[in-house]
């Protein structure tokens, strides 16, 4: 397919580094597609209520005053880049500055609850057959998943720490509730909130002084952290150098070097036997071919009487199906090879592969919500401070992107984060 220069009509006049960023600099040269994108979309706004509008504030189709908006600065690019690679080509029209909307999560939350019902569910598994197909270099062998793992983790550990509060923990905290069981959440709440997380998961393994601990994910150290407060000693795994380094140090600093060993190690070279194994948001990173290869991991190093506790971001069954073998804007510009699985397809995982049995789940996901809400609106207020630390404007707008597209899919219910206990079948509980 051939490529034409993307026109300079964003509202910020987005300058793009072709070097660093091709395909956002070109716009497919794909005027068919374009047009059938064109009426596809005019179909989704008049279905969903979404008000599209065009340069002059003309409207692409009827939409009630109160509707969200979507605003194309550039509609003939943004529909030739849906039209030729769909929701990869939304994103990155998003990324090139070709639209806009007052309420990003708000738009993305429609489309992330009501979107996938234009196609029936009967339909559902053509998405196979016209989606890009995942590259191999990001499917998750030993030899591609540290370069996985270094393209979003090993960015910069400053950049991480502009958004995230001062435990350095990047997953789903868990907020105390109000009477109606919604989470209360605000910045000068967010460092207890993910404390409170990391004991939930610690009782739930039984970390206790003296268990033998293994974590499979380190981040920056925090839950490493927290179990060496209890006693334990702990071995934990990462492949990010960078994070590696800082959670060292803190480990260190805090004076539990003695108990805590961070290990760069991918998880299927690991050995010994531990009382407790945790893993939180790692195994959304493993790849669907490698989950049996994960769960077997892990039910070769739990002692006899041992306690899997485990965090999942999940999605419903039967899209997962569907998205199983295509190729994301998430998996293409923020987690290469991940794919979420559905608490279904874990549970038969670990029935097929494993003596394990799941013995107790808590999904949590308006909390994710929340905590997601957080992250974004901290990055979005360091937009001079992530200047500065070398990440130019196509890369802020790619991160708000990711950060309000996750946040959506959360407070929408197309996602999910769940609490998982993994006991080894016939052991007392």
């Amino acid at each position: 397919m051939t490529q034409t220069a993307a026109p300079a009509t964003s509202p910020d006049r987005l300058r793009v580094d072709a070097r660093s960023w091709p395909d956002i600099a070109t716009v497919p040269h794909s005027p068919l597609r374009g047009r059938v994108a064109r009426l596809l979309l005019k179909r989704a706004a008049r279905r969903l209520g979404v008000r599209v509008e065009l340069p002059g504030g003309e409207l692409l189709a009827d939409a009630p005053a109160a509707a969200q908006i979507l605003r194309l600065h550039d509609p003939e690019s943004f529909y030739r880049r849906v039209g030729a690679d769909g929701l990869i080509g939304f994103g990155e029209s998003y990324q090139a500055g070709e639209w806009d909307t007052p309420d990003l999560v708000g738009v993305l939350t429609v489309l992330a609850r009501d979107l996938p019902a234009l196609v029936p569910a009967r339909l559902q598994w053509l998405r196979r057959w016209y989606a890009a197909r995942q590259p191999p270099e990001q499917q998750g062998t030993p030899e591609n998943v540290r370069r996985n793992i270094a393209a979003h983790y090993d960015l910069s550990n400053d950049l991480f720490a502009l958004f995230l509060d001062p435990t350095m923990t990047y997953s789903a905290a868990v907020f105390s509730t109000g009477e109606d069981g919604a989470p209360i959440a605000s910045p000068g709440l967010l460092e207890a909130a993910q404390r409170r997380k990391i004991d939930r998961l610690l009782d739930l393994a039984q970390v206790r002084g003296g268990s033998r601990v293994l974590e499979i994910g380190t981040g920056w150290g925090e839950l490493a952290l927290r179990a060496a407060a209890r006693g334990a000693r702990v071995v934990t795994l990462t492949l990010s150098t960078e994070q590696q380094a800082l959670a060292e140090r803190r480990i260190a600093a805090a004076g539990y070097g003695d108990r805590v060993e961070v290990r760069l190690c991918d998880y299927r070279s690991a050995t010994g036997e531990y009382d407790a194994v945790l893993s939180v948001e790692m195994v959304e990173a493993v790849g669907r071919d490698h989950w049996p290869d994960y769960f077997r991991v892990l039910d070769r190093l739990l002692a006899p009487g041992g306690r899997i506790a485990l965090q999942a971001i999940t999605m419903p069954h039967q899209r997962m199906l569907a998205s199983a073998r295509t190729f994301t804007w998430i998996q293409k510009y923020i987690f290469p090879g991940g794919l979420l699985p559905s608490l279904q397809a874990v549970e038969e995982t670990v029935s097929e592969h494993t003596t394990l049995e799941l013995t107790w789940r808590q999904s949590f996901g308006p909390h994710y919500a929340e905590t997601l809400r957080l992250w974004r609106e901290r990055f979005t207020s360091r937009a001079r401070a992530v200047e500065d630390l070398g990440f130019d404007p196509v890369f802020r707008r790619m991160w708000t992107l990711y950060l309000g597209y996750s946040e959506a899919g959360f407070r929408s219910g197309y996602l999910d984060v769940q609490h998982l206990l993994l006991t080894r079948r016939g052991d007392p509980r």
